[in-house]
């Protein structure tokens, strides 16, 4: 499985996050080892497939 791995911070804590191109499945993976926060989305259509963001509200 090709992939490419990225340190960002992260939208909901502000530490280090992990960004992963999952570049066979078409998906990128953001996920925070602080605070659980987890988003994955389709590259190639944007459409999120997955979230999960303690301490922000759904809207």
């Amino acid at each position: 499985m090709d992939r490419l791995i990225y340190l960002l911070p992260c939208p909901n804590c502000g530490n280090h996050a992990h960004r992963h191109h999952i570049l066979d499945r078409q998906l990128t993976r953001t996920q925070c080892p602080v605070c659980d926060y987890l988003l994955v989305t389709c590259t190639r259509t944007g459409k999120v497939v997955e979230a999960y963001a303690p301490g922000i509200a759904a809207r």
